[in-house]
């Protein structure tokens, strides 16, 4: 499926006020541009009636210039090969990730060298590579937690990164789902690539996974209104004594996950936050 590629030029002032606001419209990536902010949103959920609604809503407070793209596969692959640079997270801790492209030279293995889990993600047309803050500091709090043996869910799961260092980190059986055809063939080919079989990806929602079943760690890295429809649901799966990590949600949404996940009888546990970026990690007792 293809992406509607919307280039806003705005003042750099506005580019976090329109990006929430975009996010809030169904947009799931963001790319900060010299003119101002591009995002990404599926194609058939693009509505130009609502983004003309949102210039407007600011029309008085600064100047708004926008145009739409729309964004193939093989043009993603090309932009992401141009820009894509290793990245390293957890460096500073006893556990470390560096993730790369196959494209890439690996200077360093899994279990040898500086990094302990050395990953590979080849994105295609699925978001997800560690350079967003949510994306990286959902891998930062997972090198907090124990995977070994243990069952885990990944919701939402793009290119299967956060599926794939649960898998390296000795998780017995990881389940990843996502509603994209595109994205469950990246994160299966991704879950190859690392050398992960313990990964099964299939396409559908939360509402598809046997309720029979329960997990020791689930994650969810997607957004907020999603997330406070879903957080009773994921605390149902979870075993007790079990982990929910959650991110993809500005710093000012934070207060309402929590009390979401308090509410279904989580306990907060550890919180990271970057460029107004938040991650939150609960624990069932």
């Amino acid at each position: 499926m293809n992406y509607s590629e919307l280039q806003l030029r705005l003042s750099p002032d506005y580019t976090d006020i329109l990006t929430a606001e975009l996010a809030e419209l169904g947009y799931e990536s963001f790319v900060e541009t010299d003119e101002g902010l591009n995002a990404y949103i599926i194609e058939p959920d693009f509505d130009e009636q609502a983004v003309q609604e949102l210039i407007a809503k600011y029309a008085d407070q600064t100047a708004i210039a926008y145009e739409v793209n729309s964004l193939e596969k093989r043009n993603w692959n090309a932009e992401w090969e141009r820009s894509y640079e290793p990245i390293e997270v957890g460096v500073e801790q006893d556990a470390s990730v560096r993730v790369r492209a196959s494209f890439h030279s690996s200077d360093s293995n899994s279990g040898s060298g500086p990094f302990r889990y050395d990953i590979v993600i080849d994105p295609k047309m699925s978001f997800g590579t560690g350079h967003h803050e949510t994306t990286a500091m959902m891998l930062e709090q997972q090198l907090g937690l124990d995977f070994v043996d243990t069952s885990v869910l990944d919701v939402g799961s793009g290119t299967g990164i956060l599926a794939i260092l649960a898998a390296k980190m000795g998780a017995g059986n990881v389940l990843a789902f996502d509603i994209e055809e595109w994205a469950v063939e990246n994160a299966r080919e991704n879950a190859e690539l690392n050398d992960c079989p313990q990964v099964e990806v299939f396409m559908g929602t939360i509402a598809d996974v046997d309720p029979g079943n329960q997990y020791q760690i689930i994650l969810a890295n997607i957004n907020r209104n999603v997330l406070l429809a879903e957080i009773p649901t994921y605390t149902n799966l979870l075993t007790e004594n079990g982990h929910l990590v959650v991110s993809g949600f500005y710093e000012y949404d934070a207060a309402d996950i929590e009390q979401k996940a308090v509410e279904a009888g989580l306990v907060m546990t550890n919180r990271l936050t970057k460029n107004q970026w938040t991650s939150l990690s609960f624990y069932k007792r």
